[in-house]
């Protein structure tokens, strides 16, 4: 048996690698320098092999024969891209770590008409001068956020529902008023809409621009923390505002908002709790009451809606989701929301409300700082037009959602009886999907799950393989099975997933 020394020996040296005739005709296609870097990176790793003493010389043999093969793997590892599309069987549909929500057809369209080429981004082409970026969906805001749209959703048309407070169970609980009719009826005509990179920026900037030096009254109960451990308060204290807790973790009263009103009370600040229930003993302001504490001390109310809805989400049966236009017709003054949640758009931050403090944090020399580009534009805006021609089903996330059982089911059954054999079973299960993203988080819509076993290998086995297929296939692990769930699975993506799933379990 030779010795780690000799084993060594046997290694090629990177020189030799490259003019070999297969690693040759490799550095001729991409290049000497990106070639010789894999090179060393093999060898590098069958010099760890022979250390950690996983080789022996018939194993060192066996893998330099293919050793070019091996080089051609590293080179398409590291100049191939890193991003790639996944498919995601999980069933939560604004999943987080795959990238929340798919964008629309005619944003991609929209995003390579004007990306590809020069555009009228800063430009007002009838004017023949500079303009505003902003102006491209800030048109289209305002009439999904006009009077006539209002009236539209309230005689029947999507709506978002009005937020309420939690439901109240515990021992001495009481329930707080809805919002007046009068309040819910009146949509201030003059409403605005900027955009940021994304929710946290858009709090970010309305904090600084409307209470920098000041005081924020906020319930305890509201200082939420969001993925990526950021938190309210941290957003807070970045924007140079200071926070005013009021209230108890679940109880909280509008009598506690109006005690802590000083000279130095810049805003009011309710903040959506997105990602979690506070149940039981419980209370919280409604919007209505604040609005109304607002008016009477003549301080701004900024409410953070996290997800932010512009499609009624009860008509898919998720209930108390507030939506950004109950907000603003409730009395809101200014309301921020993502643009890839809900909206199902790309990543954005979202500021709407009274124009003249608008019109302040777009004067903000921060709004520069956190502003976006072209793409963001470009995709936004075919976003907004879905919504304005009520296209629904243009937009992915929403045609998830509306998608029904049954339709899933159909898909379940065909594709369980393509790939049923003697190492793969698969049955069908009642299930729940998720909206993820921070949204509704005990809400949830009825699917079907296809439940897989493979008789060779242990359900995380098997998930482990479907991870690393080509495309890698996102799927849940319970209770010993593999679970699919079609409705985040775009249908011209059964054919592949079928194939697969049949490679993944075959050993």
């Amino acid at each position: 048996m030779k010795t780690q020394p000799e084993l060594y020996r046997e290694l090629p040296s990177v020189d030799d690698l490259l003019h070999s005739s297969a690693i040759a005709e490799l550095a001729m296609q991409e290049g000497q320098t990106a070639v010789a870097d894999a090179c060393r990176a093999v060898l590098s790793r069958l010099r760890g092999e022979i250390g950690e003493g996983y080789l022996d010389s018939d194993k060192l043999k066996l893998a330099l024969s293919d050793i070019s093969n091996a080089v051609r793997q590293e080179l398409t590892r590291v100049l191939g891209y890193s991003l790639r599309p996944v498919i995601n069987a999980t069933g939560v549909i604004l999943h987080t770590n795959l990238g929340r929500a798919p964008i629309a057809q005619s944003a991609f369209e929209h995003i390579r008409e004007t990306a590809g080429a020069y555009s009228n981004l800063e430009f007002d082409i009838e004017a023949g001068e500079r303009g505003k970026r902003d102006v491209h969906v800030d048109r289209l805001f305002r009439k999904l956020l006009s009077e006539d749209s209002a009236e539209l959703r309230s005689a029947g048309q999507p709506r978002a529902a009005v937020p309420t407070p939690t439901a109240h169970t515990g021992e001495g609980a009481h329930s707080t008023p809805p919002a007046s009719s009068a309040a819910q009826g009146r949509l201030r005509t003059s409403t605005s809409t900027i955009v940021v990179n994304n929710n946290a920026a858009a709090v970010l900037l309305a904090l600084n621009t409307l209470a920098e030096g000041g005081e924020v009254i906020v319930s305890r109960g509201e200082l939420v923390e969001i993925g990526g451990s950021f938190r309210i308060p941290d957003v807070m204290s970045k924007s140079g505002a200071v926070l005013r807790e009021v209230g108890t973790t679940n109880r909280t009263r509008v009598s506690d908002y109006e005690k802590a009103i000083n000279d130095r009370t810049r805003l009011l600040l309710r903040v959506h709790r997105s990602n979690f229930e506070i149940t039981g003993f419980t209370e919280q302001p409604s919007v209505a009451e604040l609005v109304a504490l607002a008016r009477k001390r003549n301080v701004p109310l900024l409410e953070d809606l996290g997800s932010g809805a512009l499609f009624d989400l009860a008509q898919v049966g998720i209930q108390n989701e507030p939506g950004v236009l109950d907000s603003l017709r409730g009395g809101v003054d200014v309301v921020t929301y993502s643009g890839d949640k809900l909206l199902g758009g790309p990543q954005a931050g979202l500021i709407s409300g009274r124009e003249d403090l608008v019109k302040k944090m777009r004067s903000n020399s921060l709004f520069r700082a956190l502003r976006v580009d072209k793409l963001i534009y470009a995709a936004l805006e075919a976003t907004l037009l879905a919504y304005v021609k009520r296209d629904y089903n243009a937009v992915p996330t929403l045609r998830m959602m509306q998608t029904p059982k049954a339709d899933i089911t159909r898909r379940a059954e065909a594709l369980a009886k393509s790939i049923q054999s003697q190492k793969l079973r698969a049955e069908l299960l009642d299930g729940e999907s998720l909206l993820g993203g921070g949204s509704a988080p005990s809400s949830t819509l009825p699917t079907t799950v296809l439940a897989l076993t493979c008789y060779s290998l242990s359900a995380n086995e098997l998930a482990a393989r479907l991870r690393v297929s080509d495309p890698p296939v996102i799927a849940r692990v319970e209770e010993g099975k593999v679970l699919l769930d079609l409705r985040t699975v775009f249908p011209e993506q059964d054919k592949v997933l079928t194939q697969v799933l049949v490679n993944a379990a075959a050993v």
